[in-house]
């Protein structure tokens, strides 16, 4: 009964307005019906807007802002009495009176109109909601678009029959501030929260009356009303409205005439937050480490741009700060062909939060800038002599040796009598200086020579060492197909199918990220987590929202795990890859610390961990051909290379670990367990020292260099890593 009431008096309307050209401004061409309506009872009922989402930092500073349209629906005791009265006088005087629609209205519209009165629109509030939810929200085509606005009488009676569904069911504030939180306001602004910050930079509560006029003439059309591109027309009808509120009685005449006087107000240049992760400055990488992250844990994040998210994370702006000024200060964001990346990662034994991400490239698109995840995103270069650790990690946990074993040093020129090249012909191992014949497990690791580790690997044997990277954190080794082709073989079932002794000497793509993430695991007394940005994920209602992320599982036995902290110890050590640089940056701390470089010095690494912190940097040539980089002021490629992981790597790492730690008391590494400082391999046989290094060769102990490039199978040609 009601659709026939509806349709009789909407008819009447209607059949009245075939006499003029429009009603309330809207053609009704010949022919043009349509049921365009898409959105529902129950939708519009239920009333839920696209929403912003917001990514915030640790201390809940928003970091970037997602989003399709920018809305931020508010409560109605969050709009100001003063936008409510005006988009009422304005847009449909009789609001509070009608059910839904307004056939007195309409009809008052349609002669005001034609003999040239203030323009009013025939619709209702109601069905204007109605419209608009149907253009900005239901819709989901362009076709759907046209239909949600096209001069239909369909459309026109199926508004009218929701409307007054609508205004059965809900009350009018309802309607009202639902309105309000939907419609478009120009230049980008979707509802009236985002209209007030963009064009006034106040909250919608705090609306005065000259400013809530100009929104609530803008309405009608936001592009001819706009206060910057047409200020005179903008404060016509501005006044318009004003002199509608006096009418009403909503305002007396002192402070309409006072109004009327008031300047438009509106910023010189209205603007929305900018989309996406391009807006958070520093924190871009970090910010796309989240989605990236949130992707992967089977989040719907194409819901994010209108679901109303808050993302609080893990990252502490004041380290990100200090992390971004220690890669810039090594590499400055505008050198050619040179990238600086580092990660920093709390330890804990139910957590690993990320703290910070940087790089020296600016997070962008425009030119000089990257849009790749260089922080956490693999490189191709490798990261060297790193991977030692995980090849000395097997060899404990095997029982083989403990940190004070010595193991033997073949000189430059080892070959293998297990591992061969594709022709089954041996592979020669080199070495980058000279060394003692026999080393003990931290003396290596902390000096470094590639024969030593191929060696060792002899006894481990290559898969065990790498499914070791696997559990420490390279988790990328057993996810990246080896081809780059989905459905291929993984880098890891290659490397160990392959038996590729080079995977000691650090070949294979890795990021800063999961290297920061593998000392973590050590820090973290062997317990391996995912490396989270998640503090929390709540909807527009601040109800928490699960997000499935990898449980922390223990990677590593704990002895061995503390053990092996102490046996990187002396890295920062006389004698150790990264002395001079620790020396250079004032480090005072306990570290359990390693450095790698690639064979033709392409890319160089610095991986670091103390009981509170853990941190990874990777120098590497991000062109797509890349080139031997020498350690400079600043760092360039060049023709030769001579870059080290204890040179501009280290002294990044150094230096921001010690600016971020600050005054925090130094914390000693866990204790060692003593059965893993001997193993069932006997020390090797020592002899005689050997010469000192020749004048243009780094001494043992100085910088390193591993014995091969991204993806070989051959570790010879380089040395020490």
């Amino acid at each position: 009964m009601r659709r026939l009431v509806i349709l009789a008096v909407v008819a009447g309307v209607l059949v009245a307005g075939m006499l003029f050209p429009f009603i309330g401004g809207i053609g009704l061409a010949a022919g043009a019906v349509s049921d365009s309506a898409v959105g529902t009872n129950a939708d519009l009922k239920a009333g839920v807007l696209p929403a912003a989402t917001t990514v915030q930092d640790a201390t809940g500073h928003t970091l970037a802002t997602l989003y399709d349209q920018y809305r931020v629906p508010v409560e109605s005791d969050r709009i100001a009495p003063t936008m409510k009265a005006a988009i009422v006088a304005i847009e449909d005087r009789r609001f509070y009176e009608h059910g839904g629609f307004d056939p007195i209205g309409a009809a008052r519209a349609l002669v005001n109109n034609s003999n040239g009165g203030a323009t009013q629109g025939a619709s209702t509030l109601t069905e204007q909601y109605v419209k608009n939810y149907d253009l900005y929200v239901a819709a989901t085509t362009d076709a759907q678009r046209r239909a949600a606005v096209a001069p239909s009488y369909a459309r026109k009676l199926k508004e009218a029959e929701l409307a007054v569904s609508l205004d059965h069911e809900l009350s009018k504030d309802e309607i009202l501030t639902r309105y309000l939180n939907l419609v478009y306001f120009g230049h980008g602004a979707y509802g009236v929260q985002a209209a007030a910050q963009t064009y006034f930079g106040v909250d919608a509560s705090a609306l005065t009356v000259p400013q809530a006029a100009l929104l609530a003439g803008m309405v009608q059309s936001p592009a001819e009303y706009d206060p910057v591109a047409h200020p005179d027309a903008a404060k016509g009808r501005r006044n318009v409205v004003i002199e509608q509120l006096r009418q009403q009685g909503s305002i007396d005449p002192q402070q309409a005439a006072a109004a009327a006087a008031a300047p438009l107000g509106s910023v010189p240049d209205p603007s929305t937050p900018p989309e996406g992760c391009i807006g958070a400055g520093d924190a871009g990488y970090f910010c796309d480490y989240v989605l990236a992250y949130l992707k992967q844990a089977g989040f719907p994040t194409d819901k994010l741009t209108g679901g109303g998210y808050t993302i609080r994370t893990t990252l502490d702006p004041d380290a990100l700060g200090k992390v971004k000024a220690a890669v810039d200060q090594q590499v400055p964001p505008t050198q050619p062909h040179v990238a600086n990346v580092m990660a920093v990662v709390a330890p804990g034994a139910d957590s690993h939060k990320v703290v910070a991400m940087a790089a020296n490239r600016t997070f962008g698109n425009k030119e000089g800038e990257s849009s790749y995840g260089l922080p956490y995103e693999p490189e191709n270069m490798g990261a060297g002599s790193v991977y030692k650790i995980f090849t000395a990690a097997t060899a404990m946990e095997q029982h083989l040796i403990g940190i004070d074993t010595l193991i033997s040093v073949p000189a430059s020129g080892y070959t293998s009598p297990i591992y061969k090249n594709g022709n089954g012909k041996p592979i020669p191992v080199n070495n980058d200086g000279h060394y003692r014949a026999a080393l003990t497990l931290q003396d290596a690791l902390a000096e470094s020579p590639n024969t030593a580790f191929v060696k060792l690997e002899e006894s481990t044997g290559v898969p065990p060492v790498v499914d070791m990277a696997v559990r420490l954190g390279l988790t990328s080794l057993a996810e990246t197909p080896y081809s780059g082709k989905a459905g291929t073989p993984s880098i890891a079932d290659v490397m160990k199918s392959q038996n590729q002794a080079s995977f000691t000497l650090g070949v294979t793509p890795t990021s800063a990220m999961e290297l920061a993430n593998v000392q973590a695991t050590l820090a973290s007394h062997g317990t391996w987590c995912p490396p989270t940005p998640l503090a929390s994920v709540t909807d527009r209602d601040g109800k928490a929202v699960p997000v499935t992320q990898e449980a922390c599982r223990q990677a590593l036995e704990p002895g061995i795990a503390d053990t092996l902290m102490t046996g990187l110890s002396k890295d920062d050590s006389a004698g150790g890859t990264s002395a001079a640089a620790a020396g250079s940056e004032g480090w005072n701390r306990p570290i359990a610390a390693k450095t790698g470089t690639t064979q033709q010095y392409k890319s160089a690494a610095f991986v670091g961990a103390t009981p509170q912190l853990a941190g990874a940097s990777i120098v590497f040539d991000d062109s797509n051909a890349p080139k031997p980089i020498c350690d400079g002021s600043p760092p360039h490629t060049c023709s030769g290379g001579n870059i080290y992981g204890g040179k501009a790597p280290a002294r990044t790492a150094y230096r921001a670990l010690s600016d971020i730690l600050g005054d925090q008391p130094i914390a000693p590494l866990p204790p060692v367990d003593p059965a893993y400082l001997k193993g069932t391999l006997p020390d090797a046989y020592i002899p005689p020292p050997t010469p000192p290094a020749a004048p243009d060769q780094p001494a043992p102990g100085g910088d390193e260099n591993t014995g091969a490039d991204n993806g070989g199978g051959n570790p010879g040609g380089g040395g020490n890593g």
